[in-house]
């Protein structure tokens, strides 16, 4: 099939404008959980966001030989305003899964039928990174929602994202002793990126 002539044509536009607006609504939520104080929620937000953006890189180049091109699509975006950081968590929970499946699922097998594999991997390959999106937004939300998220029911470590200082027990310190920054820097250590064995 022409590329040009075809439907994957227009699901990448969807697919790019998709992962666009879901970054711009990350990084708007990100600055609501560091206005109250999350900062750790507020991290995870704009990890993911980047992701989100990388995503868009990955659809739009996609889109290359049509440079110079506008390509007109339909679609429907969430309006995710929430005052409730737990709310805006599971939004983004309920995006993401549904980018997993149905979307970007039917979209690979779009591409797939009509001959252009390699997009089809982009979206199938991406479709898992955004399971694993909505996997990490709704254990943040359980934790929060629970009263869980800086307090556990057994000691644990509780890692600074500030600075790295690592404390035991079972609630994360109202303020860090190294640095200073109060306790929404802090994370269970088993859910920190880039740490060791403890």
């Amino acid at each position: 099939m022409d590329f040009k002539q075809s439907e994957t044509k227009k699901n990448l536009m969807r697919a790019f404008a998709g992962e666009s607006q879901a970054r711009n609504r990350y990084i708007f939520a990100a600055a609501q959980a560091k206005e109250q104080k999350m900062q750790v929620v507020e991290f995870v937000f704009r990890f993911t966001a980047k992701q989100e953006e990388a995503h868009a890189a990955v659809f739009y180049q996609h889109l290359k030989e049509l440079s110079g091109e506008t390509v007109h699509i339909d679609g429907g975006y969430p309006v995710d305003i929430y005052e409730s950081v737990s709310e805006l968590l599971r939004a983004a929970e309920h995006n993401e899964y549904e980018e997993f499946d149905p979307v970007y699922q039917a979209f690979g097998d779009k591409a797939l039928e009509e001959g252009f594999p390699q997009v089809a991997a982009s979206f199938h390959q991406i479709a898992g990174i955004e399971k694993t999106h909505g996997d990490r937004f709704g254990q943040l939300a359980d934790l929060l929602e629970e009263n869980k998220l800086f307090i556990n029911s057994v000691e644990c470590k509780w890692m600074c994202l500030n600075c790295g200082f690592i404390f035991e027990g079972k609630e994360a310190p109202q303020e860090c002793p190294v640095c200073q920054h109060d306790r929404g820097f802090f994370i269970r250590l088993e859910l920190a990126p880039y740490t060791a064995k403890a």
